[in-house]
Parts: C-alpha cells; structure tokens; sequence
C-alpha cells in the first residue's frame, strides 16, 4: 500500500515537474519566470525525497526479509544495515513534511531595518545608534551582510532615522520579532546632573519584498530627483542623484540618497517602498484578524513597547514575554541569541 501511494507521488511530482519545464521554455514576465524558478526548484526537490524514500524503504523491507533466516551473520549485518537505515528514512520522512508544508516563507527574506528616535531628543538619536550597532554586530556574528541604505545623523554621533538591508540566511526568522518601541533608562552623556532619563527609539523589520510579492505600477508613483545633502563627497550636493518616491494610493514616501548615481538610488527606493508595502499589507491582516493578537508573542505593530535597556540595574526585559537578562552591555553587542531563543519558545509553547 506505501509503496503504491509512493509511486503515486512519484508519477504526480514528475507531471508536475514536465508541466513547469514548459512553462519555462515560453517567454514570459522576469517575475513570473522567477516564480516559476522557484516552484521547479522545489518540485524537484521534493521529487528526489520521494525517490530517496523508496529506495530506503525498499532496502529495509530487504533487510527485514534478512531477519527472517537462520543465517547468523546476515542477520547481523540486516541489523546493522537497518540502524544506518531506520534514522535516515526518519530524517527523509521529516525533509518532505516540512517541504509539503512550509512555513512562512517570509522568514527566508532578507530585511529592511528601519530605526528611528522616539522620545528624549538626542539621547533618543544616541540610542538609535545603539540599536544599530546591536543589529550591526548580531549580523557579523551570523555572517549576514549588512548595507547601508539612508541615514539622518545628528552631530553626536547617533541618528534621527537609519535605515538599511541585513542579508543572509534566515534574517527574518531571526530577527521577526524586533519591531516595536524599545526604551532606554539611563544617565544621558549630555545630562551633568546625574538623573536617570528613560528615551525611546522605534524598530522596523521589513522582509525584503521581490517584484513577485508587490507588483508596483508605475502610474502609482510620483518620482522627485534633488541634490543629496550631508556627508558623501564634493559630488554629493552638485548632481541629482537623490530621490523621493511617493506611492500615491497608500502616501508612502521613500528617500534615498546614499548611493552616488540616481538610477542606484532609484532601485534602492523602489525596494524600500515595495517592502513597506508588503508590510502595510500585512499589517491590514493582522488588523482583520486583531481578536487572536493576544495568543501571539507580538503583532510587530511599531507602537508596542516591547524591550527595556535598564544601564543602572544592568538588566534587559523584553515586556512581551515578561523576561530579564542581566547582561546588558553584551546585548548591546549583538549578543542576542539567548534573547531571539526565548521568543522562539513562546511563540512555539503559543502555537
């Protein structure tokens, strides 16, 4: 009976599979061709489990059959065949139930972070270079790739706004749940009396959007080119390069001037702006579904206080999960693994 659903799928997955080849020979939209792309890949994969898994459930049903024999030495090599066997079909077994049922395939993405100060003026601008070091640091310590893509520094050092793209392997799973007002309680620099402030910097995580997931139609946008200002060189205040985008239907807006040529700039904005947009769609579901926003860990909604960097207790508290750390200066170096675990955990005790 197994072995007969098994070929099922087999047959199944290779129709499938002759059905997307001809697609892939049409010319067709670089998206759809990409997405395509995608759908072949997994196909494939999920071919050669299959394949993989009839091949191991034959051989155990051969060693088995070898189990059945008066022949000591053959039994001992059918059990030593079956302990290689038995965990390697368990572990095929479990490859096809997570490709037949993926998770969320944002987590794969890369991410936009976008951080800005919040309450307490330029102490809030110190501490939103703060939490861009952590992230900074916790990107190193993952081999991530980080890019800057628009800042707005003030003199001391820190930043009104900072935005810019973390690249590797399961960013977003990661890092998912930092959206969200994070406070700071401590002894400002700037402050000579010694009092205690609490400030405030708000966190974005947006999982990069590809033109698969938004679709942007160009008579939506209104695009403005101007000189760039602040630091990049004598070039930067003389030539157009900068750019403004603004999505009419939602009123999004998207700065970028970092990169030296407009036309970089450009594609820079439109990915920005299209990742908003995929974030602004999935905060409408989250609204539509705003009953169940008290099973989850936390709705990313940027207006949640989430976390409290307590410098005179020492102490860290993520308020979703009602749990403190007493290393705070590690944390703000990107030591966010025991942080990101424990979030992991309620959200899987959660579901």
């Amino acid at each position: 009976m197994l072995a007969n659903e098994s070929n099922t799928k087999i047959t199944k997955l290779q129709e499938k599979l002759a059905d997307l080849e001809n697609i892939l020979s049409i010319p067709t939209k670089a998206s759809e061709l990409k997405k395509t792309g995608r759908e072949y890949t997994q196909t494939k994969e999920l071919l050669e489990l299959y394949r993989q898994q009839q091949a191991i459930t034959q051989a155990i049903a051969e060693a088995n059959t070898s189990l059945d024999t008066d022949d000591e030495e053959l039994i001992i090599l059918a059990e030593e065949e079956l302990a290689q066997l038995e965990p390697r079909l368990n572990e095929i077994n479990q490859k096809i139930e997570e490709n037949e049922n993926p998770g969320d395939p944002l987590e794969e993405k890369n991410i936009i972070v976008e951080i800005r100060a919040g309450t307490g003026g330029d102490e809030a601008a110190l501490f939103a270079g703060d939490l861009f070091r952590m992230y900074s640091r916790f990107a190193e310590r993952n081999n991530w790739k980080t890019k800057l893509i628009s800042q707005n520094q003030i003199g001391l050092g820190g930043f009104k706004e900072i935005i810019f793209e973390i690249k590797g392997e399961n960013v977003y799973r990661k890092l998912k749940f930092e959206s969200g007002v994070h406070r700071v309680q401590r002894i400002p620099e700037t402050e000579k009396s010694g009092r205690v402030h609490t400030s405030a910097a708000t966190v974005a995580i947006l999982p990069v959007a590809d033109e698969i997931d938004i679709e942007l139609d160009p008579k939506d946008l209104n695009i403005e080119t101007s000189t760039s200002s602040g630091h990049g060189g004598q070039s930067v205040n003389t030539t157009y390069s900068a750019i403004r985008i603004t999505h009419q239907p939602t009123g999004i807006i998207v700065k970028c001037q970092n990169e030296r040529s407009q036309q970089q700039n450009k594609e820079q904005a439109l990915q920005v702006l299209r990742s908003r947009l995929l974030a602004y769609e999935q905060e409408k579901q989250q609204q539509e579904r705003r009953q169940n926003r008290q099973q989850q860990v936390g709705s990313g909604d940027r207006s949640e206080k989430i976390r409290t960097y307590n410098f005179p207790q020492d102490r860290v508290t993520d308020h979703r999960i009602k749990q403190n750390w007493h290393n705070l200066s590690n944390v703000l170096d990107g030591d966010l693994d025991q942080v990101i675990t424990a979030l992991k955990t309620a959200e899987k005790n959660i579901n």
